[in-house]
């Protein structure tokens, strides 16, 4: 499906990824719809977005909750008249430790990663059935096919999951439902990471999952063997990754991060 001219609603709007989904989009001809909490981060981008007036609808929401969720919905259609995309790209972070996360932390992570990716396509779904065309772009990661990152992996696996189950459910609706599946890039969540490719990357990954829509994508390219090797040799992953020298380095720095907070 050509994005030019058509209708992309960006979850998660304000990120690092996100604000660079926003732009490949407009980039292409798209009209966009950016929902992502009320703060800072959502006021930079849109003014930012200013001059491409009424092809741009910015709709301040928590995904957390179904009646922001709907909201965007809403509103996208009394603006658009339709709905042809929808990027989940929101997400956050966990410790590297599953023992080392508080309770709340565990809850948020799931309510955003996949609880807000769900409610998002539960959303939009009924309106793409009646169109009979749509596409769907969730951002999963490395982590969701290695698990090394606690609950983060964790809600990672999950909508690995959901992507392929929500495929096949609506596939004979003309709808494509595709994982975009990033390693490490330059953004605010691996801030002491130096030499990583931009969120440009993964923003190219997801237009491109419109436009020729597929199960998955790695990005870049290069993670795609250390997945392979992951699901071939779990034996050896287990071993590498249950010496206490790698827990120790994975957990270091995410540590030393909650100290100097507390």
């Amino acid at each position: 499906m050509p994005v030019s001219g058509r209708v992309a609603i960006v979850a998660g709007a304000s990120g690092g990824i996100g604000s660079a989904t926003v732009r490949a989009f407009l980039a292409q001809g798209t009209h966009v719809v950016l929902a992502a909490p009320q703060d800072a981060l959502l006021d930079a981008i849109a003014r930012e977005m200013q001059p491409f007036g009424e092809r741009v609808l910015i709709v301040p929401a928590d995904i957390t909750r179904r009646a922001d969720v709907d909201e965007v919905v809403a509103r996208t259609l009394v603006r658009f008249g339709r709905i042809d995309v929808l990027a989940n790209v929101a997400g956050i972070g966990s410790s590297p430790s599953f023992c080392d996360s508080t309770d709340d932390e565990i809850e948020r992570v799931l309510a955003v990663n996949l609880l807000g990716a769900a409610r998002l396509m539960h959303a939009v779904l009924p309106v793409m059935k009646a169109q009979r065309r749509g596409a769907i772009v969730n951002v999963g990661s490395v982590a969701g096919e290695a698990a090394v990152m606690g609950i983060y992996s964790a809600s990672k696996f999950g909508l690995r999951g959901l992507s392929d189950s929500v495929r096949r459910e609506v596939r004979s609706f003309g709808i494509g439902v595709t994982l975009v599946e990033p390693g490490f890039v330059r953004t605010p969540m691996n801030p002491g990471m130096n030499n990583l490719p931009g969120p440009e990357i993964v923003a190219d990954a997801i237009v491109a999952a419109v436009e020729r829509p597929r199960r998955s994508r790695i990005v870049p390219r290069s993670y795609g063997l250390a997945v392979f090797l992951v699901k071939t040799f779990p034996g050896v992953t287990d071993l590498v990754f249950g010496d206490a020298r790698i827990q120790r380095r994975l957990n270091r720095d995410a540590r030393a991060a909650r100290e100097a907070i507390s």
